[in-house]
């Protein structure tokens, strides 16, 4: 019990900044206030965190949250590489629409030029848990091709999300990340999709 208590108490605060990022910003957003509205402690931010630097790291929680909650609304007779095309529009939605361009490009930077944790490459998230689960359902369909691994087919996938996303932030914005991906995406993965 007291790790889900540890992990409520983490989320409320992780949940609790990036609403503050997004409504006054990352820089106008400060520790005192990420406490007040997660209802929690100063002792407690710090236990989890050294500084609110360290909070840009945890966007990939957030975008584990998201896909736990899509994976609940998906229809299990749906064909999984609609599946993976679906996951990534939901989720670049949200990143268009609900994660300040700055922050996701604090992250992405961060995991290029700083010695911290790769959350990104983590294959331990949730993220890729959920992708080897949809890929190896949808080889045993026969929707995806077995004869590549699984593995294979999921660092594909997870490439080509992050190749979007910083090309969305190179370019400022300028057209819609989850529109931009629903054409590209099913392009790029199409090699690993079994053809009736």
């Amino acid at each position: 019990m007291a790790k889900k208590s540890e992990r409520d108490t983490k989320g409320r605060i992780i949940n609790a900044a990036w609403q503050l990022f997004y409504k006054q910003g990352y820089e106008a957003t400060t520790i005192d206030e990420i406490v007040e509205a997660s209802q929690t402690s100063k002792g407690s931010f710090y236990h989890y965190f050294d500084s609110k630097d360290m909070l840009l790291g945890t966007l990939s929680y957030m975008f584990d949250k998201k896909y736990e909650e899509l994976m609940e609304t998906l229809d299990p007779e749906m064909n999984s590489f609609d599946k993976l095309i679906y996951l990534n529009r939901e989720l670049f939605f949200m990143i268009e629409t609900g994660i300040p361009m700055e922050l996701l490009s604090r992250l992405l930077s961060t995991q290029l030029v700083t010695p911290v944790e790769k959350h990104l490459l983590d294959r331990r998230r949730t993220y890729y848990r959920l992708l080897r689960e949809i890929t190896l359902e949808g080889q045993n369909r026969g929707q995806l091709r077995a004869d590549i691994p699984v593995g294979d087919i999921v660092k594909a996938y997870a490439l080509c999300e992050r190749a979007l996303m910083y090309d969305w932030c190179l370019c400022n914005g300028e057209y819609s990340l989850s529109r931009y991906s629903g054409q590209m995406l099913p392009m790029f993965l199409r090699d690993f999709k079994c053809e009736k």
